[in-house]
């Protein structure tokens, strides 16, 4: 498995900075924060998209995805969701990102029913989309389809191969379901896995890799023996919790805690 970070970590840093850190501290990726408060997002242009794709390539770090905001099962009207992942699909496009993140977002107000089936009929058509672009759409397991059991009422039916999951398991377990019952709904649709460590299930602060309560060793010992050789990418929320100690300082143990646990899951 290859290891990554999210730029929801170090807010706003700067893309040569990220990179610096990455080579660092021995990550072999980065997920980008596709948000217009970061250097990355769909509004910028041409020229800059060049300018970061080159400057991936020049320091040999890969670009694992981009994290967008698209809501995919939210209330609405269809042609705004999908004008908005068909920008981060072009933005992944011109920047040789393989991955994009959405959101289900259902309304709780709404039936289940109702929030899977606007969730797949949108899917299925950035599908489309996505396969004219060479790039892949992936469903985080989020809010109002916290377990992998909930995305795969949504993956199921629109049975297009660019279309998967994304397994960030702080979500699954708050959902209160089994490592091996998330890894048997998603593996046929699983592009990557997000980890990261909090204190309880009623304080998410993030905390360093390893030092929290969520299920980490088990989910990596479960992953290397079903053969899976994805990404593993630690998302630290420090954008939502400002009091969090700065990333930057916890990259390399973190690095040296996945790599322990991939070791003694060989």
């Amino acid at each position: 498995m290859k290891l990554a970070f999210s730029t929801l970590g170090v807010p706003g840093l700067p893309i040569s900075d990220v990179l610096e850190l990455a080579s660092a501290h021995g990550y072999h990726g980065v997920e980008l924060r596709a948000h217009p408060e970061e250097p990355v997002h769909p509004g910028i242009g041409l020229a800059e998209r060049a300018e970061v794709a080159a400057r991936f390539k020049e320091s040999g770090i890969e670009l694992l995805g981009l994290a967008g905001y698209a809501r995919v099962a939210a209330p609405g009207d269809d042609d705004a969701v999908l004008a908005e992942i068909r920008d981060l699909l072009e933005l992944a496009r011109d920047l040789g990102a393989p991955f994009v993140r959405v959101f289900p977002g259902g309304d709780p107000g709404r039936s289940p029913e109702e929030a899977d089936a606007t969730a797949a009929r949108r899917l299925g058509t950035a599908a489309e989309i996505a396969a004219g672009l060479g790039v892949r759409i992936l469903l985080e397991t989020h809010d109002s389809h916290r377990t992998g059991a909930d995305a795969i009422r949504v993956l199921g039916p629109v049975g297009h191969r660019q279309v998967g999951a994304l397994w960030d398991i702080m979500h699954t377990w708050l959902g209160g379901e089994q490592p091996s019952a998330t890894f048997a709904a998603l593996s046929p649709h699983l592009g990557y896995v997000q980890v990261k460590d909090i204190a309880s299930a009623e304080d998410t602060t993030p905390l360093p890799l390893g030092a929290g309560v969520l299920p980490l060793t088990e989910c990596v010992e479960l992953l290397s023996r079903e053969g899976w050789d994805g990404w593993l990418c630690w998302e630290y929320e420090k954008r939502w919790y400002e009091a969090a100690p700065p990333l930057e300082g916890l990259l390399t143990p973190g690095h040296d805690h996945l790599a322990r646990l991939l070791n003694e899951s060989a």
